[in-house]
């Protein structure tokens, strides 16, 4: 074979895959598409994640298929979407794991950056502080006060060492200057029951979750970590009110792709998530679960990734927080 002849070969192949991927994305998509939840099945950010689901499937026009996998705080399934086939046929469905596992975990066989493409942010969960009925205060102004008068004597719970309220209250306890004492659970559910209980003092959590008991009068509220009070608690003073002004703790999840996903693919899913998350059905639906409809742009949700990787990176640093 000629030189001449392989060149024309070698040109006219790349030619072909060139003009391949638009007719790809232009038909997409033509089948099923996989959503990898990194997570069990039941928990908040499964249970979000099916009923966007279902309304951007309906957009699509093509089932998407949850996949949970879960394991080692979100990384086994997020691993498994970084190595996929990079077609717009496996996408993955996170929450802030994403932005808190590289400081925690750095080995874990991928870049939360390099290695996806973000798409969009569907919904967030704002966290609330929540304590005892039987704590010595009854006002964010007051705990503060309380906590700083009696270093290492109250305790928040947590689902565990890494997770997302747990480096959110270290954030909020650094930037005060508190010393509270943190104590990890394996899972939301007991850690929560034992704030129920009074074995712990505090906890950062979900409205929907807190509702039954914060209405039962077994728990009191004190702050909402949104950056505005929140419509689901109006009269619930916001953290940044409080005295930290920008602060926030914001449980969001997004959709993701692989790198090196067509651009025209991640904007068609981009504004099939954006058209579903914005109807009225399925904000109503969210609201119910405790969360707040986004539906951002690939770009909006970048940034947001870019600006939460090193905040997190310094809290696990500084608090000197280590996977179990």
């Amino acid at each position: 074979m000629s030189e001449f002849t392989l060149a024309r070969r070698t040109l006219f192949g790349a030619a072909g895959i060139a003009l391949a991927y638009p007719a790809r994305a232009a038909s997409y998509p033509d089948r099923p598409i996989r959503l990898v939840v990194p997570f069990p099945p039941g928990g908040t950010v499964d249970v979000t994640a099916r009923p966007i689901a279902a309304a951007v499937s309906e957009t699509l026009g093509h089932p998407i298929i949850i996949d949970n996998q879960p394991g080692a705080g979100g990384n086994v399934g997020t691993q498994r979407v970084a190595r996929a086939a990079a077609d717009g046929y496996t996408l993955l469905f996170t929450a802030p794991n994403h932005t808190i596992n590289p400081g925690l975990m750095p080995n874990a066989g991928f870049d939360a950056q390099r290695d996806f493409v973000p798409i969009s942010l569907c919904a967030q969960i704002p966290e609330i502080l929540v304590c005892h009925k039987d704590a010595p205060f009854r006002t964010f102004q007051e705990f503060v006060s309380y906590a700083r008068a009696h270093p290492r004597e109250l305790t928040y719970s947590s689902a565990g060492i890494g997770s997302h309220p747990h480096v959110t209250m270290e954030l909020m306890l650094h930037r005060l200057g508190l010393e509270v004492l943190h104590v990890p659970y394996r899972g939301a559910a007991p850690a929560f029951t034992d704030l129920v209980a009074g074995r712990v003092q505090l906890k950062l959590d979900s409205y929907a979750t807190s509702t039954a008991q914060i209405e039962a009068g077994a728990i009191r509220v004190l702050a909402i970590a949104s950056p505005q009070r929140s419509a689901v608690a109006p009269d619930v003073p916001t953290v940044a009110e409080m005295g930290l002004p920008g602060f926030e703790g914001i449980l969001w999840m997004g959709y993701l792709a692989p790198a090196g996903t067509p651009p025209e693919v991640v904007s068609r899913v981009a504004k099939a998530v954006q058209e579903a998350v914005r109807s009225q059905a399925l904000g109503t639906v969210l609201a119910q679960q405790g969360a707040e409809a986004v539906g951002s742009s690939p770009e909006a949700f970048a940034a947001r990734i870019a600006r939460e990787i090193p905040q997190w990176r310094d809290v696990i640093r500084d608090a000197n927080i280590r996977p179990e």
